[in-house]
């Protein structure tokens, strides 16, 4: 798989325009393993493989164990995930699958038990953002570093 153009070097001032996107969200509230989190499961999601290799690293920096990112893509079905990361882990998939039934209610009202709503707002922003870095990397054929 041959790289593609580079965004970053053609267009500078949308990359600058996303990176100050991501570093807002490095400011919000949120904890660096939940937003660590978002951003492994909604790769995994696209099949976005540089990003899938960035955030896990990220996240092992950040304190993850390896055996949670083991875990990961069935979350559901782990003990290893409290209800708040469920419920964190539920939002990612249903936004990032937001052509299915979007953000749904119960989901919602879920989230509401656990978050705050600038804290709600700060996920949405953070699934958002990793769903065009993933959008990016792949349709560019970023690679990660062996």
């Amino acid at each position: 798989m041959e790289n593609r153009i580079n965004i970053q070097q053609l267009e500078p001032e949308a990359y600058k325009a996303m990176l100050g996107l991501e570093n807002y969200l490095a400011t919000t509230s949120l904890t660096d393993i939940e937003k660590e989190l978002i951003k492994i499961r909604t790769s995994q999601i696209n099949g976005c493989a540089y990003c899938i290799e960035m955030h896990t690293k990220d996240a092992l920096g950040y304190g993850e164990t390896h055996q949670r990112i083991f875990a990961l893509s069935a979350w559901w079905e782990s003990p290893l995930f409290d209800e708040k990361e469920n419920v964190l882990l539920k939002m990612t998939e249903e936004i990032t699958h937001i052509q299915q039934k979007g953000l749904t209610e119960d989901t919602y009202t879920a989230a509401q038990k656990h978050f705050t709503g600038n804290e709600i707002a700060q996920i949405i922003m953070q699934i958002g953002t990793i769903n065009l870095w993933n959008r990016i990397g792949i349709s560019t054929h970023l690679k990660h570093e062996n």
